[in-house]
């Protein structure tokens, strides 16, 4: 039997300084979303995570609350594990450098170097920054501030043991420059290298000034530096150098170290020179993605801006948050977020593409086929387009997750699910149920659109483990175990299975529930005078019956070219679709409208504005600067008389 490719992607370990907030998420599930990518591709995964739990930072942090470190940092680590089960993290090894099997390996690592002559005592004299735990020297600070948190910095002067970083400078640059994947993306390439070409200074790797850390082996007088504690994490967790070392000699080097753009330069500076002196391979890859920003800046405990997982969770699912992290954010590149746009992903992407995909296949089954998963051997019209893009977007997605580039993998992902939706706007099903001559054809479109489901939740396995199971039970295939090859095959539905119409697997998201929030924490603020235009005069209810207001659903939406007030709106209604052009343009995106229900005077004489045929008219409100167009929140069906 051929063994197992092996992958091992580890995270950061994290600082228990406090809670983890949106961005630290957004670090975890990406890896996450990789080792589980790995695993149904068939791979012997290894996916680490941790904390890092040493320096004068915590231990002045212990003391102001009165108790001892360990203490501590116990419960701060124990929220971390909580979180990460609660993103359904599916890590393998959870390390903290409080761990004995760290210490040993530091102690081993730091000793080694040291014998080699590589770690020298001398006096430093610097700037250090506490809450950063760095050692910056005159020209790196910002204003006399740390260049990376922008605090204060403070004067030090102590004994300590220095790692000769400046010798491996040349070596550095020659292994970056013939393995240039080590560092990803290209732009934190091109930084690290300039960085680097500045020139390399040796490295305090000891502090005498407190007593929270690992002892230095050869004299205990001090502690070893928190980064070269912390970043030899990767290896002590496998038990390098130890005699239970077998996860070393099977995992590494390590595939992928995925981290912050903020700490690439420890990463790819620091670890490899520490890795070369103690004759360690180094690491294969490290990645280091954007941020997650809000309209105040990076998100951070300091600025009063950090954003709580937990509390996201509750509100909107698991799978629902894990989508949005890693459908926002570029790769590489910082994005932004803001619950605005969290729920707009949730109700355009998730409730009104995907979930509505889904309860309109199962329901049409269940309909016209009493539940029972038809034959699919009737082939027609538009067959082939969504059998051709469902052969290639498996091999799309896969080659964007192999470059962390998630956001483009989900794209690619949509596309067939986007497909699946125009499918059965072009097969009208419900115009096939009326002819008994047309059944088989029925099944087949309906058996289609079964395949495109299953196929594109098997691609959305890695990013939200949640969803497959729920979705399987209702198509009546089991996606709980899949594998990723089998999103590359057609046809794995066996007609004759029973499907199982449920609620809907991503409700839509009432924008209220925003407004509910603020109201707690902001005063309304008062409203000017509104002048009220004068009521035209008065009707019968048998004028008013004249009028036929339906619900519709729109489907499509796009701006009418060389108008800068018109939109073109494809709506649902009923059985029948419509277009309608709208001059509320400047008022509304068209991603925007999407899903949305609104309210059409259904029997207004069609006219043509620029050059297109209008059937009926929206209703909105208005104002001389302000339009909102008239929606329905309960999920009455299209086409329902509004009286």
């Amino acid at each position: 039997m051929r063994e197992k490719k092996t992958f091992y992607i580890s995270t950061p370990i994290y600082y228990p300084s406090a809670n983890l907030h949106i961005g630290h998420a957004l670090t975890t599930v990406m890896a996450d979303a990789m080792a589980r990518y790995k695993r149904i591709k068939g791979y012997d995964v290894w996916f680490l995570t941790g904390s890092d739990e040493h320096g004068q930072k915590i231990e002045r942090s212990a003391k102001n609350q009165g108790i001892e470190p360990k203490v501590y940092v116990d419960d701060i680590v124990d929220g971390f594990k909580r979180l990460w089960s609660k993103l359904n993290i599916s890590y393998d090894d959870f390390i903290r450098t409080t761990d004995e099997r760290h210490k040993e390996v530091v102690q081993n690592i730091f000793k080694t170097i040291y014998e080699k002559g590589d770690i020298y005592k001398s006096e430093y004299e610097g700037r250090y920054c506490t809450p950063c735990e760095t050692f910056f020297t005159e020209r790196q600070l910002t204003e006399g501030n740390c260049p990376d948190c922008g605090r204060s910095v403070e004067l030090i002067k102590e004994e300590s043991y220095f790692f000769k970083m400046s010798k491996y400078q040349d070596r550095l640059l020659d292994y970056i420059e013939k393995n240039p994947d080590f560092i990803q993306p290209v732009s934190r390439r091109n930084e690290m290298v300039n960085f680097i070409k500045q020139g390399l200074e040796d490295l305090c790797v000891s502090r005498t000034t407190f007593d929270w850390g690992i002892p230095v082996p050869i004299n205990e007088k001090h502690v070893i530096y928190v980064w070269f504690d912390a970043l030899t994490n990767y290896i002590s967790a496998l038990g390098y150098g130890t005699e239970n070392d077998a996860l070393y000699q099977r995992f590494w080097p390590a595939d992928i170290h995925l981290v912050g753009k903020d700490i690439v330069r420890f990463h790819t500076v620091i670890w490899p020179t520490i890795l070369m002196a103690a004759g360690v391979p180094l690491p294969k890859k490290v990645y280091g993605h954007g941020w997650l920003l809000l309209e105040s800046g990076k998100i951070s405990k300091s600025k009063g801006n950090v954003v709580d997982p937990n509390i996201l969770m509750d509100k909107y699912g698991v799978d629902a948050i894990r989508y949005f992290l890693l459908r926002e954010i570029p790769a590489g590149s910082d994005g932004y977020y803001s619950e605005e746009a969290l729920i707009q992903r949730c109700n355009t992407d998730l409730a009104n593409d995907f979930g509505n995909l889904v309860s309109r296949t199962v329901a049409m089954v269940d309909k016209y086929f009493g539940g029972i998963i038809p034959e699919g051997d009737v082939p027609g019209q538009f067959d082939d387009e969504l059998k051709v893009l469902a052969a290639k977007v498996p091999e799309e997605a896969e080659n964007y997750i192999e470059n962390m580039d998630f956001a483009n993998a989900l794209a690619a992902i949509w596309k067939l699910i986007s497909r699946a939706n125009k499918y059965i706007d072009e097969t009208m099903p419900w115009v096939l149920a009326k002819d008994e001559a047309q059944k088989g054809r029925l099944g087949t479109v309906l058996y289609n659109l079964l395949e495109a489901i299953r196929i594109s939740t098997t691609l959305l396995m890695p990013a939200m483990p949640e969803t497959p199971a729920r979705v399987g039970e209702q198509i009546g295939f089991d996606l709980s175990n899949g594998k990723w090859d089998q999103a590359k095959v057609w046809g794995l539905i066996k007609p004759g299975t029973k499907v199982n119409k449920k609620e809907a697997i991503f409700p839509r998201i009432d924008p209220k529930v925003l407004e509910e929030d603020l109201v707690q924490v902001e005063e309304k603020p008062t409203e000017e005078a509104f002048v009220v235009e004068p009521l035209k005069e008065e009707i019968s209810i048998d004028d008013f019956a004249k009028l036929d207001l339906r619900i519709i659903e729109v489907i499509k939406c796009e701006k009418v070219e060389k108008a800068d007030k018109l939109l073109k709106l494809e709506v649902r209604m009923g059985d029948e679709t419509r277009t309608i052009v709208s001059g509320i343009a400047k008022h509304y995106d068209p991603q925007e409208l999407i899903g949305k229900k609104l309210i059409l005077v259904a029997n207004l004489k069609p006219v043509k504005l620029k050059g297109i045929m209008s059937q009926g008219m929206i209703l909105a409100a208005s104002t001389d600067d302000m339009l909102e167009v008239l929606t329905i929140n309960k999920d009455l069906p299209s086409g329902s008389k509004v009286k």
